[in-house]
């Protein structure tokens, strides 16, 4: 079905509309992947972005570098305040987006400013979103509806009426409840009032989708007592929006709990990388539950004598080498940087074989439009990739010279081993590391106060630059080390290894640290105790009970 829009009025001028155009979308309950294509589209498009301040970051990001973001807040926050902000935002022709958590079509605000657009003639479209009450009870693990197809009921605790209660009390049909948690026992008095049984089950959730997800298993009964029990009122937010669900449906979250069982789920994880760098191992760690926080431990800056760079470069063009290797994201970006100086392109590495270190620096070169002709089959490293370098031919290979662009202080394995392959080597600096800038003050006071639960260490560099930066991070926090090189390094920092990668990849190592957590959590459950983060075991920290 095509979304709903009113029609465009007239412009005089082809091709614009001189009352742009707005799109009302849902930004789902919090989980950015939650977004819908369609709403990724229509951020991409948008002139003027309209959000609330809970989903802004979550669709911010999806939006163009130059798009304008009003706050609703700012304009008083009422349907009509908003609504007068929305259409004054789609003048001249603009194309307006104004985002909502869940779904538009269940928020009462987002109805009154379709229908003032409406009125007004200004075009609009409906993107749908994954409403709270559908989303957040997927995410704890409860199917609302049974084989059976037992029957589900929707309650706005806030403005439900006494019929309204005596309708689903007297129902056995499973209840999804849109509160807060200071109301939760408020309404669970009222259910019971109105005839459901004391010791119906029931569970209350709040920052459903999130890393900081929550869930309380109880009855209606005894709820209140467990959320005092918890202390979770008096650290909760006032107003922090929760998702009761009430009925034997809720019993299945002890088999399909998915989410909040994940073998990382809320930990917060120190990754030592640029953003751009840790990329793909940021995206492994929210996959298990993880929160990564990247802090860069070291700056990458110009050789001091670029001269030698530029010679190599010249060289590859003109026919000077056989291969060139790359073994780092740096020394692509390096390099790639020179042609541009030069005004070349991915066209000049024609008739040269191309190798690289490991899968990330192999995408950084596919982004760069080269194809690399070897990657190492086993061990991402220097040493994996001389495994398969193939030795020199003067029968096979025309031209015995290797370009090896690299950093200042990078080792001589794989120099040393190319010249035992025949090879000669032309080992070029291309770029230099330096130890980065600090970090912030509260992200130094997290890392030494126990604010972190687990860190990464990839490279001996890094645990000597992190300390150096920051500061050593507190006996709570779980160290992860790449390979024994780096576990040496850190221990003579005072540092405890907990987890030792297999191999030496940063993959590898992330999945180390999932075992981890997975066999710490299990051994917690086996021992009948509750589920914590490490950061949660630090003095003073407020521990969190099972959920």
């Amino acid at each position: 079905m095509s979304p709903t829009t009113a029609q465009p009025q007239s412009t005089g001028r082809p091709g614009r509309r001189a009352l742009g155009h707005v799109t009302f979308l849902g930004a789902g309950p919090g989980d950015p992947g939650l977004l819908t294509l369609r709403a990724v589209e229509a951020l991409a498009e948008a002139d003027v972005l309209v959000a609330d301040a809970v989903v802004l970051d979550a669709v911010r990001k999806h939006s163009g570098a130059g798009v304008d973001i009003a706050d609703p807040s700012a304009a008083g926050g009422s349907g009509e305040s908003v609504a007068k902000l929305v259409m004054s935002s789609s003048r001249g022709g603009k194309r307006v987006v104004r985002a909502v958590a869940g779904d538009p079509g269940l928020d009462g605000r987002a109805a009154e400013e379709m229908l003032a657009c409406a009125k007004a003639g200004i075009p609009f479209e409906v993107v749908p979103g994954v409403a709270n009450a559908v989303g957040v009870p997927a995410y704890a693990g409860i199917p609302l509806r049974s084989a059976r197809g037992a029957d589900v009921r929707f309650v706005e605790a806030e403005t439900a009426s006494e019929r309204c209660w005596n309708e689903v009390g007297a129902s056995d049909a499973t209840l999804v409840v849109n509160t807060t948690l200071e109301a939760v026992a408020a309404a669970a008095a009222e259910l019971i009032a109105s005839g459901r049984k004391p010791d119906t089950p029931l569970t209350v959730t709040v920052a459903g989708t999130t890393t900081r997800q929550r869930t309380w298993t109880a009855t209606l009964s005894t709820i209140a007592a467990e959320l005092k029990a918890t202390k979770a009122l008096p650290a909760a937010e006032p107003g922090q929006p929760a998702i009761a669900v009430v009925g034997e449906q809720t019993g299945q979250r002890d088999q399909l709990s998915w989410f909040e069982t994940k073998p990382l789920f809320g930990w917060k994880v120190l990754v030592p990388r640029t953003k751009e760098q840790a990329a793909s191992l940021s995206d492994q760690l929210r996959s298990y539950g993880a929160v990564p926080h990247e802090v860069p431990t070291i700056a990458v800056e110009p050789p001091r004598t670029p001269q030698q760079m530029e010679r190599a470069v010249k060289g590859l063009v003109t026919g000077r080498y056989e291969w060139i290797a790359f073994t780092s994201v740096n020394a692509v970006k390096a390099v790639r940087e020179k042609f541009e100086e030069y005004g070349l392109d991915a066209r000049a590495f024609a008739g040269i074989k191309v190798a690289a270190v490991g899968e990330q620096t192999a995408r950084s070169l596919v982004e760069f439009g080269v194809k690399p002709d070897l990657v190492p089959s086993g061990e991402q490293s220097a040493a994996g990739l001389l495994e398969d370098w193939p030795p020199y031919d003067p029968v096979f290979d025309p031209i015995d010279r290797v370009f090896l662009p690299r950093a200042d202080i990078a080792t001589e394995t794989l120099v040393a081993g190319l010249i035992d392959l025949g090879w000669e080597v032309d080992d070029v600096t291309a770029y230099r590391t330096v130890r980065a800038s600090p970090p912030p003050a509260d992200t130094r006071e997290a890392i030494k106060g126990g604010g972190f639960d687990a860190v990464l260490f990839t490279s001996s560099s890094t645990v000597r630059n992190l300390v150096g930066i920051a500061g050593k991070p507190h006996n709570v926090t779980v160290i992860a080390c790449i390979g024994p090189a780096t576990a040496k390094t850190a221990e003579e920092h005072g540092l405890r290894v907990d987890v030792l990668s297999p191999e030496p990849s940063v993959h590898a190592l992330a999945e180390a640290l999932a075992e981890f957590g997975a066999a710490r959590r299990a051994a917690a459950v086996d021992a009948g105790e509750q589920v914590t983060r490490p950061s949660e075991r630090r003095p003073g920290s407020r521990r969190r009970a099972r959920g």
